[in-house]
C-alpha cells in the first residue's frame, strides 16, 4: 500500500536522502517502498534543537534518516539518561521511544518523541511558575 502525501505549494518532504520542494500548486504524491519519509513539518534542524528533549528527537530523526542508525545510539542513550536523572517522570515515554529504537521503529520512536518534548514544555513552564 503507497503512501499517499498532499503537499501545498512549495511545501518540501524528505524521501530517503533527497529533498523534494513542490512547485506552486497542490501536489499529492504516491509513494510506495520503504524509504524514510520526512514531511518539512517533521524535520528539526540541528541548530533548533535547543532543549534536552529536543535533541533527543533530532537524534532520532538522524537514526530515522541514517543508513547506520546505530550510531547516534549511545550520544542518545546517554542523553536519555540524563534526561531521566533530572525528570524522572519521562521515564514511561522512554520506555516506548527506547522499544520502537531497538526494534527499528525509528518514525513511531520520533512520534513519541514528539508527547516527550510536549511534557518536557510543561515541566519547563512549571517550573518557572514557581
Amino acid at each position: 500500500m503507497a503512501l499517499v502525501i498532499d503537499l501545498k505549494p512549495g511545501e518540501k518532504v524528505l524521501v530517503g536522502t533527497a529533498v523534494i520542494t513542490n512547485d506552486k500548486q497542490r501536489t499529492r504524491l504516491h509513494i510506495a517502498g520503504d524509504a524514510a519519509i520526512l514531511r518539512e513539518k517533521d524535520v528539526l534542524k540541528e541548530e533548533d534543537a535547543l532543549t534536552a528533549c529536543q535533541k533527543i528527537y533530532f537524534l532520532i530523526q538522524c537514526m530515522y534518516l541514517a543508513r547506520n542508525p546505530t550510531e547516534y545510539h549511545k550520544k542518545y542513550f546517554d542523553l536519555v539518561k540524563d534526561v531521566q536523572h533530572a525528570a524522572p517522570s519521562t521515564s514511561v515515554l522512554f520506555l516506548l521511544i527506547n522499544e520502537n529504537i531497538i526494534e527499528g521503529n525509528y518514525y513511531k520512536a520520533m512520534k513519541e518523541a514528539k508527547e516527550l518534548i510536549r511534557l518536557e514544555e510543561e515541566l519547563l513552564k512549571d517550573a518557572t511558575a514557581k
